[in-house]
This record gives structure tokens, sequence and C-alpha cells, in this order.
């Protein structure tokens, strides 16, 4: 069965089409096609797509977050303009969260915005970084630096591309699922815990499930806060700490979920010496995410290293480091007005 919602934006609103076999609901009708894909993925799917679209480009791109960069894009948008691609051209994102980063930024830049299609692979593309039409590469000073707000025409989250994922990519997108749960939804975050072991078996309707359940609430903040003004920053929950431990680490050696994970747990922390969080609140989050086998505990980062690298978030404003935190768990706030001696207190503590 085939699941499908809208994210409503006026005339840029756009379906997203959930459940195995969600790739055949594509229709680009006639329209020139660039496909961007990995080494990784080209193998496994990428017939499947050349067989609806026999006529398509290829752009294929080496693999990993270390080739999120400004560079990659260029060499995509390189590829429409020697190849003589218009402004009514498509471009197709097929692959985990950094495919579908660069080849929508390449589509915002070329032309100054051509159409692009979200295909996820990745659980964490699936259920967070394909729906809301964040785009960008990273730069050497912070994660995802350079961007545009540029929404797909369609997302296409086919739950049988997810057969292939590995293990530990698989666990990855689960940090986000309990994202959801965690900023806005505790009844959801008692449903995961009660099927640990259907999500870690990868059990077919739990997964669609709890695919819609989050793209349904990222739809829904998305349509009320576009820009992330407001209300959408919410979704960070996690991503300050976590960006600043994927800088320091370099791209790669930790994958973005997996700092998610840490970067919850640390805020859930900070949350509890604020008062806001009750300690077994702290610890029910770490307890969910050790048995999805997600890391809760960062690399080792100095202090003045750690919040220099948070300072430089996109979310700071006239100089305030703002944080999404728990008040309590299930409800997220955006605090600018967090003791430094408490953010230094956690620090330490997950050091």
């Amino acid at each position: 069965m085939i699941r499908t919602l809208n994210v409503d934006l006026g005339d840029r609103s756009y379906p997203i089409h959930i459940g195995a076999g969600a790739l055949d609901r594509l229709d680009v009708g006639s329209r020139r096609c660039l496909i961007v894909t990995n080494e990784t993925i080209a193998p496994l799917y990428l017939t499947r797509l050349l067989q609806r679209l026999p006529d398509a480009d290829v752009c294929e791109l080496p693999d990993g977050e270390s080739h999120k960069t400004l560079t990659t894009a260029g060499a995509i948008v390189d590829r429409l303009a020697d190849g003589g691609f218009h402004r009514d051209s498509l471009v197709i994102a097929l692959g985990g969260g950094v495919i579908g980063d660069i080849a929508g930024f390449a589509a915002a830049m070329y032309h100054r915005g051509i159409d692009f299609i979200q295909i996820p692979t990745t659980l964490l593309a699936m259920v967070d970084s394909s729906v809301g039409g964040k785009t960008g590469v990273n730069h050497r000073a912070g994660k995802n630096l350079l961007g545009a707000f540029h929404q797909p025409l369609q997302v296409l989250a086919d739950l049988d591309l997810l057969a292939t994922l590995p293990p530990r990519e698989y666990a990855a997108g689960l940090a986000e699922v309990v994202k959801y749960a965690a900023l806005g939804d505790l009844a959801m975050l008692g449903w995961l815990e009660s099927r640990v072991e259907a999500l870690r078996a990868r059990e077919p309707e739990t997964l669609a499930e709890v695919v819609h359940r989050c793209c349904v609430a990222k739809a829904r903040i998305v349509a009320a806060d576009e820009r992330e003004q407001g209300q959408r920053a919410l979704l960070n929950l996690g991503h300050t700490f976590g960006h600043a431990i994927e800088t320091s680490s370099g791209y790669g050696a930790l994958l973005h979920g997996e700092a998610v994970a840490i970067g919850m747990v640390m805020a859930a922390d900070l949350s509890q010496r604020l008062g806001w969080t009750a300690a077994e609140d702290v610890t029910r989050l770490r307890t969910l995410l050790d048995a999805l086998s997600l890391p809760t505990t960062p690399p080792p980062i100095p202090a003045d290293t750690f919040v220099s690298l948070m300072q430089r978030d996109k979310k700071v404003l006239n100089d305030q480091l703002r944080l999404v935190l728990l008040k309590p768990l299930g409800r997220a706030v955006i605090s600018a007005d967090v003791p430094m001696d408490l953010l230094r207190a956690t620090l330490a503590s997950a050091a």
C-alpha cells in the first residue's frame, strides 16, 4: 500500500509517496532528466530507475559526507551546463541525505532554480532530509553552511530501497525518528520503545508507520514555517551539538544520525541542569538510543573548541547561541538564555 500526503506550500506544494513500490509513481512526462546518484547506490538501483527513464543522463558521484562540498555541487552544475539542460529540465536525486542535499542545491543554483525530485534511499533521508526543501553543502567552518531553500517537485519514499541499507546507516536514520518523538510527541516515544525489536528487524508495517508519522510531522512544521523563522528550528533538536561534533571530527567520521543521537542526549542533559527535564527522562532517551544501536557519548573534543564550533551554528542570532532544548521530554523549546557554566558542565560530563 502506498500512503500519500501533501506538503502544503501553496504553489510550491508537493506530494510524498510512502511505501514499497513508491518509485513506480514517478512520472516526468517528456522532460529531460539528470539523475544524480553515487557509486554505492548506482549498482543497486540505477538500472531500475533507467528502465523508467531510458533517455536520462546520469551524474555519478563519490560516496560519503566528505564529498558534500561546493566543488561537488559545481560538478553537477557543470554537467547540466555542458549538457545543454534548460530551465524546463529536471534533476532527480537518487541516494541518501548527502545526494539529496547536493543535487537539490545544484538544482537551486542552475538557471536560478530548476525542478528536482527526491528519491531517498536511506531511512534518514526518508524521514527527514528529503522533505522540506533544505539543500546545501558543508564548509570547513561548519556543517551545511552553504545552501538554499528549494522545494522538490515530489518525494518518492520507496521502502523497498531500504533492503540494502547497511545496519549502521539504518540505525543513523532511527536517530532522526527518535528526534521527532522527543521534540513533540511523547506518545510516539512510547510507541517506539514498545517496538524496538520490530524496528531493529526492519519489520515492513512498522517501517511504513514510522516514515509516515515522521513525514506528517515534518510536513506540518514546514507548511507553517518554510524558511525556519520560528518553529521549524525545533527540528534541529540535537543538531547544534551534533554539527559541532561532525565538524570537529571531520565530516564522515561519524554519520549525521549518530552525531544527532549524541547531540540529543547532550541537549537533554543540559535541559536537566536547567531544571526543565527530569533525570529519569534523560536516562529514558539514552536507553532508547542505546537499544537502537546508536552512540550517546561524543568523541573527545576540548570544551573551548566545542563552544567555538557551536557559536558558528546557523541558529546564532545577534551573537547569541540559540539551542533547542527539552521542557520537558516530548516538548522542545528554543532557548537563547543558557548560562555558559551549565553548557560547559554538560560538555564536561559528556567527555
